[in-house]
């Protein structure tokens, strides 16, 4: 699991230390290396996450569980009176899809299967989730939510190894949150050592 690990690292390094200290562009540096990381794996094991014979299925199944999730959340929100509008939904849920795209891209083709080269075929689903929550500490409910999000991504792809489903899975479960909860509870969806400055 190399690259899952220097990937991990380039992101811990990001959020921990090189975001609260540097102008936001220091970012290139980390997720330069995360690209060029996850472009050599890909490269190597000739998956870039777009088997187009599993766009469908995978639409189907991915966007219907998210709609059913979508609407359990912003139940809940509704329910606590958390939910809200934010107006603009389309000009809201595009720059999600490309970030929900990034992060699959990485975790799907890099992570999940180094987990289960490493592992086995389901438990490496788990391992790659529980990282993927992992990486969205200290933030509990993002850590929480992420990693219960990433079994459902990652089970997907297994079986419909494409990436666009869950792109835009992905994007809408983000959008839904961000309906439904507010920041006290999402915490800015902040994660690392921002997520720790909320409160100062």
């Amino acid at each position: 699991m190399t690259n899952t690990i220097a990937i991990l690292a380039a992101v811990l390094l990001q959020v921990w230390f090189l975001e609260e200290r540097y102008p936001r562009e220091i970012v290139v540096l980390p997720a330069g290396l995360i690209i060029a990381l996850t472009i050599g794996h890909d490269w190597r094991h000739r998956e870039w996450g777009f088997a187009w014979r599993a766009l469908w299925p995978g639409l189907i199944r991915a966007l219907g569980v998210t709609f059913v999730l979508c609407l359990v959340m912003l139940a809940i929100g509704a329910a606590i009176g958390t939910l809200h509008d934010r107006r603009d939904f389309l000009g809201n849920l595009a720059p999600l899809i490309p970030w929900g795209c990034a992060q699959q891209w990485v975790l799907q083709t890099v992570v999940l299967r180094e987990a289960q080269r490493a592992t086995s075929r389901k438990a490496g689903v788990v391992v790659a989730a529980l990282l993927f929550g992992a990486v969205h500490l200290p933030n509990p409910f993002l850590s929480s939510m992420t990693a219960a999000a990433a079994l459902l991504w990652c089970w997907l792809y297994d079986r419909y190894p494409n990436i666009i489903p869950l792109a835009l899975s992905h994007a809408l479960g983000t959008l839904a949150v961000r309906y439904a909860f507010d920041d006290s509870i999402t915490g800015r969806l902040r994660i690392g050592a921002g997520y720790l400055r909320l409160g100062e």
